[in-house]
């Protein structure tokens, strides 16, 4: 607190000092603006109130009279001018002593409040410590004492407490966290926030990638005055997404990983990472794992690998577009078309266009196999490739853009559900009669009427595109997060159809999933993180197989298509006998008792 003290006349007189009597210092009042009035304080203003009021209304009543008789406002009489110098007279007055009651007040109350309290707690904290030193460390001024101001006890000031309701009502801002941070990042903080440094270049300016996302998220708190306060920073390698997985980044989101399995797929096990929020998810997995390991496994084919693009051209004229047509579709220049496209990469093959015309555009759609990669960065070079060489042929094709969505990638699209995009995989798996009624608590034939009810006339009924099955999509974006796969993909990646059939005599039940657009890597983006190469690893699937190039991601797209096959099994048995709204009550609870969980299991 700032110590100031008024100036205080000292009072000399040696008497008096040596007596020790206190001395009274005597009042002065101030004068007040009341005190210049000839008459009381109450009675000015009314009489000033009532002039106001009765000439308003006077003149109120002069100007209707004026409109109703078209005469002119600017024309006055003597009665109104005086009463309008009567108004004038009234409204100078009750702003002057509005105004000045005002400024009394405010000025009373600052020196009241905080002048005065600022100088009794400073004369009180210099009063302690002279009393420390002892009776004669008195203040002097020019060898004559000063006794000591007797000492006033000041209650402390504390701020008035809102009322519980209104607590309730108002959200509690999250504190927001300040490390601690030195003097240079201090400043780079403030140059981010005033504007003056952008947020994305702090990576290359500062060339630590930890210092740099530290920076960033301080930055923003302050910015924006909300706390990231449970949104980790430390533990993270940022420089192994530098330039390839994310952008300005401020820490991590952490996501639990579960284990399903073992899945026995083509007389091989394989524990399945499934990354989830999803209570009951990983548990009914693992059901499904179970119920198809005991009935002997599951078996896979993969149909189709290729990944597409299509970018779309245009033409003056919807000849020249049809001519372009048939000079890619034309098998005797499919070998140039394939040298221009495969020069691209070592991994690129390019497998055929296909192409629609609308009016004067031209979509070409490109695929090609891409080894262990995704693919989509492979193809996309190709694509262009092939382009500049048709741009010399056709020098009046104008190219629109790469991509022309009729790939298509990220959106539900019939073109990939009929021609397949990435990987197209069936798994199919042959449940016994007893698995069925022992581990799924369900019997076949009710399985099978409710798979034609639901997966298939419903999802007809509802219009579905590629989403006949109860809830693929679940499964392969539990499995792409734990395996660093681009989540977006999950649109076109979780088409599947799912088929039930009794067999052997109906005793027991051959399920399938047909899948014809799984889009997987396992190179590339975030396969090559950490946590998404631990899971690639343990599904012996992690990097570029070299002696066979691409069967890695073949693999892994057959395991996802198994572990699709294991979750629609055990939703469709839980369904089927009524256990859907207690299991997910059971798992999709928390609880922090562990006994609880381990009785209820």
């Amino acid at each position: 607190m700032d110590v100031r003290r008024r100036p205080v006349k000292p009072l000399c007189t040696s008497k008096d000092a040596s007596a020790g009597e206190p001395l009274k210092q005597q009042q002065v009042s101030s004068p007040k603006a009341s005190d210049a009035l000839p008459l009381p304080l109450y009675l000015t203003n009314g009489l000033f109130f009532t002039m106001f009021f009765s000439v308003m209304y006077f003149l109120l009543v002069r100007w209707r009279e004026k409109i109703r008789n078209s005469i002119p406002l600017h024309v006055v009489t003597l009665s109104e001018l005086l009463a309008m110098v009567s108004l004038i007279a009234s409204v100078i007055y009750l702003l002057g002593f509005f105004g000045i009651g005002f400024v009394q007040s405010f000025v009373s109350r600052s020196n009241s409040d905080s002048w005065d309290i600022e100088d009794e707690n400073a004369e009180q904290l210099i009063i302690e410590e002279d009393s420390r030193r002892g009776p004669c460390a008195a203040a002097t001024t020019l060898g004559c004492v000063v006794p000591p101001p007797p000492v006033r006890k000041i209650a402390p000031m504390v701020p008035q407490q809102p009322a519980k309701a209104a607590l309730s009502q108002t959200e509690k801002p999250a504190p927001i966290i300040m490390p601690a941070l030195s003097e240079d990042d201090e400043e780079i903080i403030q140059s981010v926030v005033q504007g003056k440094t952008p947020s994305y270049s702090l990576e290359s300016k500062l060339g630590d990638c930890m210092r740099a996302a530290s920076i960033r998220k301080e930055a923003l708190q302050r910015i924006t005055g909300k706390s990231l306060e449970g949104l980790p920073l430390e533990g993270f390698d940022y420089e192994s997404i530098l330039g390839q997985c994310c952008e300005m980044p401020v820490g991590y989101v952490q996501i639990p990983v579960g284990i399903a399995g073992p899945l026995l797929l083509d007389g091989r096990e394989y524990s399945v990472p499934m990354a989830t929020t999803e209570g009951c998810l990983v548990a009914s997995t693992n059901r499904g794992c179970k119920a198809i390991f005991v009935s002997g496994g599951a078996n896979s084919i993969l149909l189709r690998d290729g990944m597409t693009r299509a970018p779309v051209v245009r033409f003056t004229t919807a000849k020249r577009a049809a001519e372009l047509k048939f000079f890619v579709e034309d098998p005797l220049n499919f070998e140039i078309l394939s040298l221009m496209f495969n020069k691209s990469s070592r991994f690129a093959r390019l497998q055929g266009i296909q192409c629609a015309i609308a009016g004067k555009n031209l979509y070409m759609r490109f695929s090609c196999s891409t080894g262990d990669a995704m693919g989509m960065n492979m193809v996309s070079k190709g694509v262009q490739n092939v382009l500049d060489y048709l741009q010399s042929e056709y020098p009046d094709m104008d190219v629109i853009g790469i991509s022309g969505n009729f790939c298509s990638d990220k959106k539900p699209a019939a073109v990939n559900w009929i021609e397949g995009r990435g990987k197209s995989v069936v798994c199919e798996a042959i449940i016994k009669e007893d698995v069925v009624k022992k581990v799924l608590k369900t019997e076949v034939a009710a399985l099978v009427e409710l798979n034609m009810l639901k997966n298939l006339t419903g999802s007809a009924m509802a219009g579905a595109l590629g989403g006949f099955n109860a809830h693929a999509s679940n499964i392969v974006s539990a499995v792409y997060l734990a395996t660093g796969q681009d989540p977006a993909q999950n649109v076109e990646s979780s088409h599947c159809i799912t088929m039930m059939e009794a067999v052997n005599d109906g005793k027991d039940l051959h399920i399938s999933v047909t899948m014809p657009s799984i889009e997987v890597g396992t190179v590339g983006g975030g396969t090559q993180l950490a946590s998404q190469s631990a899971c690639l690893n343990l599904l012996g699937v992690k990097g570029a197989n070299r002696d066979a190039p691409g069967s890695n991601a073949r693999l892994l797209a057959t395991i996802v298509a198994g572990s699709v096959l294991a979750g629609e099994l055990s939703l469709m048995s839980a369904i089927s006998a009524g256990q859907l709204v207690k299991s997910h009550m059971k798992y999709n609870r928390s609880i922090k008792d562990i006994s609880q969980v381990i009785n209820s299991s």
